[in-house]
């Protein structure tokens, strides 16, 4: 992955498209990541969530995908082109392996859109990327997250005990993997 990379492409699914971002997706990101409910169940989203932040966020993600560290992607709900979440692999090429991490927002749970989005980043990642492993992590009381996981063919591979602290709270981590080797496209379907 070089700096010479073609510009990162979009992606479609049954139900969704998956896009770069755009400066103009702001204002839902705003909106959507700074509910509390999304913020709490993520390490990094800040809450409250102050003007200008996603604007400097969405600004990294052309850069990272120029670089090869980073394909960040808005996830669309193809029938209202609304913006549903986000959903990303932070890629360390030297390892051939990427870390996922997505979030949706609250007034989007429960449809299914975290596995299929899912779905479709293992795709691009092991079929486009070359990558040999990806894997994610979730907080212990996000179970949710973890079904997600499971969904996409994960494998289970431990739990991180006061891992991270957000929040003032020490929080304990579940690891999940998956190899390409392993993986197989899945009819993830919907509705989860």
């Amino acid at each position: 992955m070089t700096a010479d990379r073609p510009m990162q492409p979009t992606l479609s699914g049954a139900g969704l498209i998956l896009r770069p971002f755009s400066i103009q997706d702001a204002p839902a990101v705003q909106a959507l990541a700074g509910a509390r409910e999304v913020a709490s169940t993520t390490l990094t989203i800040p809450h409250p969530y102050d003007d200008g932040v996603a604007e400097a966020w969405i600004e990294t993600h052309a850069p990272g995908y120029a670089s090869g560290t980073l394909a960040s992607f808005a996830i669309v709900e193809l029938a209202s082109r609304q913006l549903v979440g986000a959903i990303a692999l932070s890629i360390k090429s030297a390892h051939e392996r990427a870390e996922l991490g997505y979030w949706i927002g609250v007034p989007f749970w429960n449809r299914g859109y975290a596995t299929e989005a899912a779905t479709m980043v293992l795709r691009f990642g092991f079929g486009e990327l070359g990558l040999n492993r990806i894997h994610a992590r979730h907080f212990v009381r996000n179970p949710s997250s973890g079904r997600v996981l499971q969904k996409l063919g994960m494998r289970y591979e431990g739990r991180l005990r006061r891992h991270f602290r957000r929040w003032g709270a020490f929080e304990d981590v579940e690891q999940y993997g998956i190899l390409a080797d392993v993986w197989r496209p899945q009819d993830t379907g919907r509705g989860a």
